[in-house]
Formats: C-alpha cells, structure tokens, sequence
C-alpha cells in the first residue's frame, strides 16, 4: 500500500515489464536537462542582439529608408543625433560656457562619438547652450550616451545639464527594456507559481508545470539567439518581451489541457502509463491544433512591411513551437515518473476504489469541486441557451460603444516612457529655448542642380530654417549628382506637429520637377513607421481570419461550427478594444496608442481566444459522437469549465506581467490581452458559444452528421 492507502501503480507489472516503461520517459527528462542547461543562459543574452532602433523597423520600401541610405553617401556612415542641452535659470556664466566647451572635447573622445559642435547659445535668450553630438550608430550609441552622461554628471551648481536627441531616446528604451529578462521572467513566474498553487492544491505540480515552461523558453532563446546573430530574423525589446510571456503562457495553458485530462484518467484506471497515454492522445489533437492556430496567426505577421512587426511572427511562433514540444514531451515523461505523487498531497482516487461513474466513463468524484461547478453552469445554459446567448452578444456589443474613442494613430516617441527618462526631459527643455528640431533635421536628398529650387520649397509652415550642406569653401556639396538639405523644424522631432510639417515639406519638394527629391530623417521615420503599421493592419487582420477560420474547418470537419466560433472571438475582441479604448482616455489618462496596438491585440486575442473555443468545441465533438448534441455540448462545457478557466486566468496573468516594463505600448497590449481574455474565457466560450451551439442544433456539426437524435 502506498501513503495515499492505494496499491502503487507498479502491483500489475512485474519488475521486467516496469523497467522499459521507465527508460523512454527518463530519457526524455534527461534529454531535456541537458537543452534546458545549454539554452538557458541564451535567455539572458537576447538582450545583446536586440535593436531599438526605430530607423530598423521600416522597409527598404519607404521614402525615409531610401534617404538614410543616400545621406551615409554624405557622411560616410550612418550617425545617430544627440545633443546636451544645459540651461540656467538666471542665464548662462561665462564659467557655464567654459565647463561646456571642456566637457564637449572630453565628449568628442569617448567611443563611437564621430563629431560634436561647440556649445551653441539660444537664439531667444541668454539661458541655455546646447551641443550637438553625431554618434556612429554601428558603435553601440546606447554606451555613448551612457558615457556622456557621466562627463556631465557634475555640472556646476546650478546648471541643469541634460542629454537628448534619438541616441538617447534609443538608450533609455533599451534601459527600459534592460528589465526583461529579470524582472519579467520574475513577476510573470511568480504570478503563474501562485495561480498554480491554488488551482492545484499542490506544492509539486506547479513546480513541474512551470519547469516545463522554463526549458522551453531555453529552448526558444536558443534558437532565437543564433538566427538573430545569423542576420536571419531582427529582435528588438518589444519581441523578447512578447516572446516571455507567450512560452511561459502557452506552456501553462497546454499543460493545464494536459494535466486535467490526466487526473480524469487517474480516476478511472489504476495504471499511470495506461492513463498518461490516453491523456496524451485525447489532449494532443487540441494542443496541437491550438498552437498550429497560434503559430500560423503569428506567422501572417511576415505579410507585413514593418520590419518590426514582421520580425515578431517567427519569434513568436518559434516561442509557441518550443511551448507545444515541452508540453508534449518534457511534461508527459515527468508526469510519468511522477503518477500520482505529482497531485499530493490530494492524489485522484481510481474508479476501482468506488467512485461514481457518469455517462462516457468518465468519473466524478468528491474532490472534484471545479467539475460539480461547472455541471451548474452547464445545467444553467441548457435551460435556457437562447436567452443567454441573445444577453451575452448584448453586453459584448454594449463593449463596442467604446470603438469610436479609440485612438490609434499614434503617440510622440517621448510619450511611450510612463516613467521619467532623461531624453525626455532634455526634448522638453530643449523646445523651451530653441527650435524644436534642432539637433535631428529632417533631410532632404535632392538633384543638385534643382538644390535652390529644393530649398525655397522646403520653407513651409512649422520649418525655423532650411540650408545646403555646403563644402569648407561655401560651396554645396555634391556626392554623386545630388545635394544634401536640412530642415529644422519648429516643433520637436517626434510631435505630431513636425510630422504634420513632415508631410507639408514632402508635397512640396516632390513637386519641384526634376528635382527626385526625397525626404527623410527623424520625424520622417516616424511618419514611415506609422503609415506603414496602418497599411499592415488592413492588409493582416483579413489574412488572420483566413488562416484560422480553415484551420477550425480542418480541426472540427465542419463549416457552421467554425464560422461561429471565428464570429464570437471578432465580437468579443471588438468589445475588448472598445472598453480599452475607455480606460485608456477616461480612467489611466493616455495620450494615444501606436497603431500596431490594435494589430497586435488582435492577433494575439483572436489567436488565443481561438485557443479556448478549440478545447471546448474538441471535447463537445468528442462527446456528441457518443451521445446526442445537447448532452455532448453540455457534458464538453462541464468537464472543460474547469481547466479552460484556469488557463484563461494564467494566460491574462502572465500578460498582465508585461505591464511591469515602463513602456507604452506594452502596458497598453497587456490591458487588452489580460482583459480580452478573460472576456473571452469568462463570456464568449462559457456562455456564448454553448448556448448558441445548443439554439442552433446539430447543424453547428454541418456538413458532419454528428450526435444522435434526442429521443
């Protein structure tokens, strides 16, 4: 007798027929020992190949692409700009202006550094100076920022001395970012382990589950660390992030699918090899059927132009590809060594020890809290499932109302720190005494026998001054036909304002004939970046409907069935945006999101959410097969309710996690995700979509003839 008072596993075989059932599952955890000892330490060092750089996100398509490449003819190299700004209130000493000048020579020494101005006085007053620095973007600008800020750490007193400019908004995101493989992995673990705890009443289980989850994000790390280093694949801080907290939440998710089914199979046979493998094939079809889901959703992301986004599909999907192999591998052997020690100190009691049997073999027992619950909420949708659909699409639709208020075109790039940056606080004092663009010119690459021409047409409105790039004798400068002009602007590089300027000079100078003008630069990228991210969002979003839709048909051999299930996650993704759209401008006070926020949300909820309706809609065909339609949607919502419940709750969990970083965009994707999915979980596949499965019948089946007629 074992301590739980059950004979062990082991009493039906003898010692000869135990020893090779042991040997397959102990190679596998050994196998994945040793990939977890070598690609762990690759999740800390993603870091290093990840860029920030907003100039690496646009395609070799746009018009600011094409000018960065033009202007390295120019400068033999492409530079990235900042500047230090020192102000005064009582106006700037001369003994200001010597510390200035002799930190600018100690600047221009440090390394990557290519050239500094002199310390340049305010047109409209005597209270600040700035230096303009160009800063090599292929020497790390992010330690030349750090190692200018520490010359100027010790300014006279004061003197108010601050480093700007997109070098070192481009340093302080990667500080931002510096948190992802530390405190991420912390919170989002942490969060996980608890939920795990309570779910299962288990100190060992969630040990074991998240251990799963921990070697495939080695795994993932691994694999994405040398096809970054390769050149294969770009990785920034926003696609590590996202890349964390979607293996830790997919792994959870597939190993809660797993898990219950193995304790349902506990309970009904006393041999854990024999009830590992049925859980194992009954759950692998669903498992694997969600993560092809969510891998080809991820992977429609390489139909995009922006670089950055279509760098996130692979990451992504190689994040859920390792998520799915841990879980079907790494998980099942451990759980085989393990049986039904892994529940302590609540083991699942076997059928063969008097638990009631209900209908399918499936048992019910007294520790089975979760199921009994569930069974109430399922008796309740059977009762009256068109009142409760027709209530649900109400509240959903009542989410929408929000959709107008939603505002996605855009933020100002010092608008995505919700924590105090120094870049940030340098643009704002810089626009208090000189023009706003000054130190990041928007550029304009044109014929040079059109540069005068080019230069009248660049004064628009929102343009302080415009000038040649002219040779030591006062000559322009001409590099293989063409001429190099800079705009300064008025408003800060990354304001609304100068991209609206940006616009203004871009209709202007193309006009000039002959001229092939072009315009790039600062605020032009971000102009470039934003209109590219709206194209792939009209372009992506149909392509993910596409894809998902025929993958349900495939999975669920039907037509009816997946046209609904795709319907109810649009729907509920729809309300998602909308009461995000709310909270975003009336409750956190935000000044706007970036338009691949919506893209993102959607890819991720429609996939994931995908997800949920999967495992119910598998286990209700499952059912219906052997029984009529009502009973097997029924009995599929009462012994899913449980586990699909408790994924959706660590899926928003770990999402939530992501709110952490003190980035913009991912605060804002962690809201709707965490929110969404829980919407979706708690709403659409709990009541919506059984309800609406029983009002429409065994058609939900068509052109499959599944279940038997009532009665």
């Amino acid at each position: 007798m074992n301590s739980t008072g059950h004979p062990p596993d082991t009493d039906q075989h003898p010692p000869r027929a135990r020893r090779p059932r042991w040997l397959i599952p102990a190679s596998l955890v050994i196998a994945w020992l040793v990939l977890g000892g070598i690609g762990g330490p690759f999740t800390g060092k993603l870091a290093e190949v990840a860029e920030n750089d907003s100039s690496t996100f646009l395609p070799a398509s746009a018009e600011a692409t094409k000018v960065e490449e033009l202007r390295r003819r120019f400068s033999g190299g492409q530079r990235v700009p900042a500047f230090v700004v020192a102000e005064r209130a009582e106006g700037i000493t001369d003994s200001d202006r010597r510390y200035l000048t002799r930190a600018s020579e100690r600047i221009a020494s440090v390394e990557g550094v290519e050239r500094v101005s002199p310390p340049i006085p305010s047109p409209g007053d005597d209270q600040a100076l700035r230096v303009v620095v160009s800063i090599d973007s292929g020497a790390e600008p992010a330690d030349s920022v750090s190692a200018m800020r520490t010359v100027l750490e010790r300014p006279p007193p004061g003197l108010t001395t601050l480093v700007s400019g997109p070098a070192a908004q481009a340093a302080d995101l990667s500080e931002a970012f510096s948190g992802v493989d530390g405190l991420l992995l912390l919170v989002a673990g942490g969060v996980v382990l608890l939920i795990l705890v309570l779910v299962y009443r288990s100190p060992l289980l969630p040990v074991l589950v998240l251990l799963s989850a921990v070697f495939a994000l080695g795994a993932a790390s691994l694999a994405v660390y040398f096809l970054a280093v390769g050149d294969v694949l770009a990785l920034n801080g926003q696609s590590q992030g996202i890349l964390f907290i979607l293996v830790v939440g997919a792994a959870t998710d597939y190993a809660l699918l797993l898990v219950s089914r193995f304790r349902e199979e506990l309970r009904a046979a006393p041999d854990k090899y024999r009830a590992l493998a049925r859980s194992w094939r009954a759950t692998l079809e669903p498992i694997l059927a969600s993560a092809g889901t969510v891998i080809l959703g991820l992977l429609c992301l390489l139909f995009s132009d922006l670089n950055s986004n279509r760098s996130l599909g692979p990451v992504a999907a190689i994040g859920i590809a390792a998520a799915l192999l841990a879980s079907t591998t790494f998980l099942p052997a451990v759980l085989a060594l393990f049986g039904r020690a892994a529940f302590w100190p609540f083991p699942p009691v076997s059928a063969a020890r008097g638990s009631t049997r209900r209908g399918g073999g499936e048992p019910r027992t007294s520790d089975n809290r979760r199921t009994g619950a569930w069974e109430c909420v399922a008796t309740w949708v059977g009762r009256a499932p068109r009142a409760i659909w027709i209530g649900s699409t109400v509240l959903l639709l009542l989410g929408t109302l929000g959709l107008p208020q939603l505002r996605a075109d855009g933020t100002a790039r010092s608008e995505v720190f919700l924590t105090p940056v120094e870049s940030v606080a340098g643009q704002e004092l810089l626009s208090e005494h000189f023009p706003g663009g000054a130190g990041a010119p928007t550029v304009i690459i044109a014929e040079a026998d059109s540069a005068e021409r080019v230069t009248r047409a660049a004064e628009v409105a929102g343009v302080a001054d415009v000038a040649v790039t002219r040779t030591e004798t006062g000559e322009p400068r001409v590099v293989d036909g063409l001429v190099r002009v800079e705009a300064v602007l008025t408003d800060p590089a990354d304001s609304e304002a100068a991209l609206t300027t940006v616009r203004r000079i871009r209709e202007s100078v193309h006009a000039v004939e002959g001229a092939d003008a072009l315009v790039g630069g600062t605020s032009a990228i971000q102009l470039d970046t934003r209109l590219t991210a709206e194209r792939d969002r009209s372009v992506i979003i149909p392509i993910v409907l596409l894809v998902i839709l025929a993958v349900l048909a495939l999975l669920l051999r039907a037509l009816v069935a997946p046209l609904v299930l795709l319907a109810t996650v649009v729907l509920s993704f729809a309300a998602t945006m909308g009461v995000s759209a709310l909270v975003f401008n009336h409750v956190l006070d935000m000044p706007g999101a970036d338009p691949v926020v919506p893209l993102y949300g959607f890819v991720f909820l429609v996939a994931l959410g995908i997800d949920y309706n999967i495992f119910l809609m598998t286990r209700a065909r499952e059912e219906v097969r052997r029984s009529e339609h009502r009973t097997g949607v029924l009995r599929g919502l009462s012994v899913t309710g449980g586990v699909i419940t408790s994924a959706g709750v660590v899926l928003a969990a770990t999402f939530a996690a992501l709110a952490v970083l003190p980035i913009l965009f991912l605060a804002q994707l962690a809201f709707i995700v965490a929110f969404g999915v829980l919407l979706d979980t708690l709403i659409v596949r709990s009541l919506l979509v059984p309800a609406l499965s029983l009002d429409i019948g065994r058609v939900t089946w068509w052109p499959a003839r599944l279940g038997r007629r009532k009665g």
